[in-house]
């Protein structure tokens, strides 16, 4: 996350003139107009950089699918979910490991290979929090398991909207 400064205007006072009957002379209020563009200048910097960071975090949209449940399930938490097509999924070793993510050749959409998108069967992630993260562009409903967990009912479905 980017950190912004912005300038501070508290050292500013306003002066504005009251109508006197006494007269005055001319006092020379030169104000360096430099000091406050820049200023300025700077809070539009700032702006612009955090209009920019704030679209860039709008398109890196994630989902965390967590591979073990925290009371040590073997599972996919959620193990079902939807997201727009595009969107990073991001899976996230968390207890019970070994775990691996492999997509089911045979229920994924037609044209996608499973291959492409799965981790390896001899592929494991080993420790509390490693990931695996896979970004589907296909439309249609993926299932996807855990190859050490297959038998215990590690299975999961993703559907790509």
């Amino acid at each position: 996350m980017a950190t912004i400064t912005l300038p501070s205007f508290t050292g500013l006072k306003s002066t504005t003139s009251r109508p006197t009957t006494t007269a005055r002379s001319p006092i020379s209020t030169s104000f360096p107009r430099h000091c406050v563009k820049a200023s300025l200048k700077d809070f539009g910097a700032a702006m612009v950089a955090s209009a920019a960071t704030a679209m860039l975090a709008g398109n890196a949209m994630a989902i965390e699918i967590l591979l073990g449940g925290d009371d040590g399930s073997l599972a996919f938490v959620p193990g079902s979910f939807s997201v727009p097509a595009g969107e990073k999924i991001v899976f996230k070793n968390n207890a019970g490991f070994p775990h691996n993510v492999v997509f089911d050749e045979d229920e994924v959409p037609a044209g996608v290979d499973a291959s492409k998108i799965s981790m390896s069967e001899e592929n494991l992630l080993n420790s509390a929090g490693e990931t695996y993260s896979v970004t589907l562009t296909e439309k249609g409903t993926y299932s996807f398991y855990c190859s050490p967990h297959q038998g215990a009912g590690m299975v999961g479905k993703v559907t790509v909207t």
